[in-house]
């Protein structure tokens, strides 16, 4: 099976859904390790400082994003590692994927914009045309 999976995480249902699949993978190959990544668009990074300029506690809101997904492997006993990249999030998937040689990429298939993702195409339909390896779209 699977050993080097790369999960696509933003917070959403979708992706928490993506994740009980990526750890259902992970736990039929002894030596399996999921790397969890969350990709910090810029554009995005901009409407959110400017929402919560007085917030303390404005970073931890993206950490605790990723938060379920690190209680769900820890709890299921698998091997992850959170890793931030920062651009455009299909792109980002995308070039991180194809240059770490995953064998699987695994990501939900709508996340936390729908109305972008209606408008600019989903994130998940542009990992899963660029992607050297299998794609699985978590509905």
């Amino acid at each position: 099976m699977y050993k080097k999976i790369l999960l696509a995480t933003d917070g959403s249902e979708h992706s928490k859904r993506a994740a009980e699949n990526a750890i259902t993978i992970a736990r039929c190959s002894p030596k399996a390790k999921i790397d969890v990544v969350y990709v910090v668009d810029p554009d995005k990074v901009k409407s959110d400082v400017i929402k919560n300029w007085n917030s303390a506690d404005f970073e931890n809101k993206r950490r605790d994003r990723m938060k379920d997904v690190e209680e769900m492997s820890q709890k299921a006993g698998v091997s992850y590692e959170v890793i931030i990249l920062h651009g455009e999030p299909g792109p980002s998937i995308v070039e991180y994927a194809n240059k770490n040689d995953y064998e699987i990429v695994i990501i939900g298939s709508r996340g936390l914009n729908v109305f972008q993702e209606f408008v600019l195409g989903s994130v998940s339909h542009k990992v899963a045309k660029r992607a050297n390896c299998p794609v699985l779209i978590v509905k």
